[in-house]
């Protein structure tokens, strides 16, 4: 899922840890079985890393990877009027999206500060499933449920109603094929339909949060443990390996993908991120925060704020979230997320900068790291794209 959530506290994400128990997903037994290092992850318990992160990432760019994301938060938003409240409560043209397709958008405040990025699929005329980042699943409910008043439509929490188990990497659609009958060619990026899988009724949708091609399949909890023993078992000769949320986040990284938390915030507008392209002002209908983004838009185009930019160390020093990038003895910008990457074999990291050394191939552009200006190339996002 472009979008999503990720980093956990082990990768610089110094969001606080929850004080009552983690919630358990209901692969939970199996991941301690195949020896998962497990972490509180947006109060959840969720698998870290099964052996190495950096095979685990390698098998996801070469072969392929499967992944437990049942910490995301399925919300469906039905009834006659379900598309009109979309429209109304999120920043994109949700009644534009097609039976069987999917969108990424943004859901903002009035002020026009991001509340966190979604992936919306569009199950039938009047049914729609958003699906929002663990950290930010009960500000989403909570807002598109208070932003319900007045349309004959229903917001349902269906956070427990769903497992949803990724296959990602250019081996997924095979193994998929070995388990389903569903029409997987014809199943386009960023779409679904229902089927089974090895037995099981799913969503599968042609989605992911890695660079590769994958998929997502939503399924009822307690089908979970079923279709991961059945994708492992498929998957057995093409170099399959279950995955965790560290190389979740290296991935998403060299794909150029935000994370809410690192580049997306409620201090950031959509334009601020580089990612105004989300919001539709064309669609029919006012939407909750359109002024605010207006003006958001017309600054941007007069006067560009920090840009998200790419970084590549020069160096083997690797930068974190909240590091000061550096030019000339001033500081111009902060790092959003840094990892070394398996796949460049160097440091990288995503940064805001001032849009004077935001150009590819700026010179003298650094990062402070504990006080050494380690030298860094600025890039184009994304670091990494599959050959299709």
């Amino acid at each position: 899922m472009g979008r999503n959530d990720l980093a956990c506290h082990a990768l610089g994400d110094n969001r606080p840890m929850s004080s009552t128990a983690p919630r358990h997903t209901a692969l939970d037994a199996l991941h301690r079985s195949l020896g998962a290092t497990m972490t509180d992850f947006a109060g959840w318990d969720m698998p870290l890393r099964y052996g190495s992160e950096r095979d685990e990432h390698n098998a996801v760019r070469t072969k392929a990877g499967l992944f437990d994301l049942s910490h995301m938060g399925e919300i469906t938003v039905a009834g006659p009027q379900a598309a009109a409240l979309l429209n109304f409560a999120l920043v994109g043209n949700i009644a534009s999206v097609g039976v069987g397709r999917a969108r990424y958008t943004m859901i903002c405040r009035a002020d026009g500060g991001i509340l966190d990025d979604l992936i919306v699929y569009r199950l039938t005329e009047t049914e729609y499933m958003v699906v929002a980042n663990a950290s930010n699943a009960q500000v989403v409910l909570d807002a598109l449920a208070e932003r319900s008043a007045g349309f004959d439509a229903e917001v349902r929490d269906d956070r427990d109603a769903y497992a949803l188990i990724a296959v990602q990497g250019p081996r997924s659609p095979g193994i998929l094929k070995s388990l389903t009958d569903a029409d997987l060619d014809g199943l386009k990026y960023y779409a679904g339909l229902p089927g089974t899988v090895a037995g099981v009724p799913a969503l599968i949708a042609r989605t992911g949060y890695t660079g590769e091609d994958g998929f997502e399949l939503f399924v009822r909890p307690e089908h979970a443990v079923e279709l991961w023993q059945a994708l492992t078992k498929a998957g057995e000769g093409v170099g399959l390996v279950p995955c965790g949320l560290s190389c979740r986040d290296t991935l998403r990284l060299e794909a150029g993908m935000p994370l809410y938390g690192h580049e997306l915030s409620t201090s950031l507008t959509p334009f601020d991120a580089g990612l105004g392209r989300v919001v539709k002002f064309e669609k029919e209908g006012d939407f909750v925060g359109r002024e605010a983004l207006a003006e958001a838009a017309s600054r941007a185009s007069e006067n560009p704020p920090r840009v998200l930019v790419g970084l590549v160390a020069e160096g083997r020093r690797v930068p974190r979230a909240g590091y000061a990038v550096v030019a000339g003895g001033e500081v111009i910008g902060e790092v959003t997320s840094g990892a070394p990457s398996p796949t460049l074999g160097k440091p990288i990291a995503m940064a805001y900068v001032d849009a004077a050394h935001a150009a590819p191939g700026t010179p003298g552009v650094g990062v402070d790291i504990r006080g050494s200006h380690e030298p860094y190339e600025v890039v184009a996002l994304p670091f990494y794209k599959r050959q299709k």
